[in-house]
């Protein structure tokens, strides 16, 4: 599909498990399956969680199960101007100010944010929350159709600058995704809280939203899904035809009898169910 640009946007905080490779694998296969671009972009704006070496680890096993991107790699840490500038747009216009609370805390008082949080003295340390005027209450997942947001979720003030100083994950992948003229989002089914925010600083931000496919998360066998936080086992760059295709049955797509990992590649690129033929850039919301 003309237009059409996609992206995996791993944290380099280890190395890839069979959760995060099915999450890579279903946008890629997303981005081939409608003849669009694919894009790799590197999420290292949060250093206490990063671990050395562990980008570069990243790219090699991308490379290793046959996920080619097309283009260069981005780094979110050569683009801390680009956040600035839009926390600076934000403020002008409004849609930013101060909070100490944390929230639980602001959970815990049953009120809009706003309504009670005590500005900080500008000497102590806070966060920086988007003010939130236009709740979302329902959005289009193109795997799941029409889902409602929680009200509570819908209207909260969420976080785009951390009390520490580091920019928070909304921001930096919403301004990242504009800069990159991305148009479709395939991850996982945890990140639907997120998706719901980001929509919404699309929204205040006057830009075209992405289209939005969640996928199912890959548990353990503790019920919990697969995390690095989690410790889950890496997978094998030497040996990738076995994840490649447990991913591929994660994703609920037959595996022909080969063991050339590009065959099942072409295979599952020709099974692909999400198949897009609406104008790219535009979001059900």
């Amino acid at each position: 599909m003309a237009g059409y640009v996609g992206r995996f946007a791993p944290s380099p905080s280890g190395p890839l498990h069979l959760g995060s490779l099915v999450a890579a694998l279903g946008s890629f296969l997303d981005a081939r399956a409608n003849q669009g671009r694919w894009l790799v972009r590197i999420e290292d704006i949060d250093p206490p969680r990063e671990m050395p070496g562990a980008s570069d680890a990243i790219l090699r096993t991308l490379e290793a199960f046959g996920l080619h991107w097309d283009d260069k790699v981005r780094y979110q840490s050569q683009h801390h101007g680009d956040y600035d500038a839009l926390l600076a747009h934000l403020e002008s216009q409004g849609l930013l100010y101060r909070c100490a609370c944390t929230r639980k805390q602001l959970k815990a008082q049953g009120l809009h944010q706003r309504q009670h949080c005590c500005p900080p003295d500008k000497a102590s340390p806070a966060a920086l929350r988007f003010l939130n005027e236009a709740p979302l209450e329902a959005f289009f997942d193109r795997r799941q159709g029409t889902l409602t947001v929680p009200p509570a979720l819908a209207a909260e003030d969420f976080i785009i600058h951390r009390k520490d100083g580091l920019y928070a994950y909304q921001l930096a992948v919403v301004s990242d995704d504009i800069d990159q003229g991305m148009t479709h989002i395939v991850r996982g089914s945890d990140l639907i809280e997120a998706t719901v925010w980001q929509l919404q600083l699309y929204r205040a931000l006057g830009a075209p939203a992405c289209r939005y496919l969640h996928l199912p998360l890959v548990l353990g066998q503790d019920g919990q899904k697969l995390s690095k936080q989690n410790h889950a086992a890496p997978i094998d760059d030497a040996n990738p035809l076995p994840a490649l295709r447990q991913a591929l049955g994660y994703l609920g797509l037959a595996t022909p009898d080969t063991d050339n990992k590009e065959e099942l590649l072409q295979a599952a690129i020709a099974q692909w169910p999400y198949l897009d033929d609406s104008q790219p850039g535009q979001a059900r919301v």
